[in-house]
């Protein structure tokens, strides 16, 4: 017989179990690691280096199968052995399907622990090379990619608004996409070959936003040296789009309204009126009625401004266009970094699916672009950060534990100290050897 040396990692909240297999293991020439609880398991993971992974499935608080999914994705080439005293079809199939190898009954024999720890650590995963979907036919729509109803709804109405100038409302939570739901609506209509302006009203200083929208007069202020046009006039003819238009000052929300009204401006610093002929877009991923309410934006320049109102769905509603948006991302980074197209694992483009994107389209870009530079030929889910992968979300009162189980724990803590020797266990914890022996039963 050769000689293991592989580490195991146990995890059961039952001592005497916890004892047994590591005893098994040990007369197999295994090396173990032992832990009562997932949070333990999750510590010993991160510190050490582990070949193989045997967890009991029923344990409180967190069970093992959580424990599994984590190992699944965050330490991928550990393999997983499930153990059960209540065993069930259903539970065997969870089991096999969160990632675990095998799946072990109690009780059960040595020869079968055997066996079983020995096929789990024989049927290492091995990297996928194909790619879960193809995205040969990429549907877009510019810029913009999807197949979702709630990007067909998007792009319906962007066909429909793209041959005329009618105002546009984009509205959406931010990295959904906004500006280039302007620029689609720009760019495929028979004004493509006009300027598309994108000005973000956010980012100018509200005393400084008047003039830069619609230009000034020489001496109209401190600074103002010469005559200047403004963002306005650099769309003539064609677009202007106005992102994050909640922040305009109230005074500047009163120049909107006339260009809208008017189709007119006026530079800061003139009394003369100039006519122009330019699409508003305007997007913003606040509530304008909150704003409303709050007496903070004009209600008649909101109505001036939604005669079409796009709503871009957030990222989590359109889950089923991030492998199309992934295959985007893979091929613009994987060309600027790599020189060559990027292909991404099965499982890591689950786990893409899985997450809810707060950060919507630009999160999902800038983690792709990440996953791009650390990956080899291929993204696999250690490529992905740590957030993307499946978490645990411990009890809140594990914070707070019942005097016996902080008695029981410490005690276990002290006996792996110790490899077990009851007798010193008993000299640290200053009782007896014979309450030691009660308090482990």
């Amino acid at each position: 017989m050769k000689l293991e040396k592989e580490n195991i990692l146990i995890v059961d909240d039952d001592v005497q179990i916890l004892e047994l297999i590591q005893r098994h293991l040990k007369s197999l020439n295994y090396h173990t690691y032992k832990a009562i609880s997932v949070k333990e398991a999750i510590g010993i993971l991160q510190d050490q280096s582990i070949d193989l992974l045997i967890t009991d499935l029923q344990m409180p608080g967190v069970d093992g199968l959580q424990l599994v999914k984590y190992v699944s994705e965050h330490f991928p080439e550990i393999p997983k052995l499930a153990v059960t005293g209540f065993p069930s079809i259903d539970g065997a199939l969870e089991a096999m399907k969160s990632g675990a190898m095998d799946y072990l009954t109690k009780p059960f024999t040595k020869e079968e622990l055997k066996k079983a720890v020995e096929k789990s650590i024989a049927l290492r995963p091995v990297k996928h090379t194909q790619n879960k979907k193809s995205t040969l036919n990429n549907p877009g729509f510019g810029e913009l990619i999807g197949q979702s109803e709630a990007f067909r709804n998007v792009s319906n109405i962007i066909d429909r608004v793209k041959e005329n100038k009618a105002t546009v409302f984009i509205k959406g939570e931010s990295g959904t996409g906004k500006e280039l739901v302007a620029r689609a609506i720009h760019y495929l209509g028979k004004f493509a070959a006009a300027p598309f302006v994108a000005v973000n009203c956010g980012a100018i200083p509200e005393n400084l936003l008047e003039a830069e929208l619609f230009g000034y007069t020489k001496g109209a202020f401190t600074g103002a040296n010469d005559d200047r046009s403004g963002f306005f006039q650099a769309a003539n003819k064609g677009t202007l789009f106005l992102d994050e238009i909640g922040n305009a000052s109230m005074v500047t929300q009163l120049s909107l309204l006339r260009v809208l009204q008017e189709k007119e401006i006026m530079r800061v610093g003139s009394q003369k009126v100039e006519k122009i002929d330019v699409r508003v877009i305007a997007a913003t991923n606040v509530d304008l009625k909150e704003l409303i309410k709050n007496g903070r934006f004009r209600e008649d320049l909101y109505y001036r401004l939604t005669v079409v109102q796009i709503d871009v769905p957030p990222l989590r509603d359109r889950k089923s266009d991030i492998p199309l948006l992934v295959d985007k991302f893979l091929f613009k980074y994987g060309v600027e970094y790599k020189d060559r197209i990027v292909k991404i694992s099965e499982e890591a483009l689950s786990a893409l699916e899985r997450y809810d994107w707060p950060g919507n389209i630009r999160e999902l870009e800038n983690s792709i672009q990440r996953a791009v530079i650390m990956c080899d030929r291929q993204v696999e889910i250690e490529d992905l950060p740590k957030y993307l992968k499946y978490q645990i979300d411990f009890p809140k009162q594990d914070i707070f534990l019942p005097l016996k189980e902080v008695e029981k724990r410490h005690i276990l803590k002290v006996l792996e100290a110790t490899n077990n020797n009851k007798t010193k266990a008993a000299e640290i914890l200053q009782i007896d050897r014979k309450t030691l022996r009660e308090k482990i039963k």
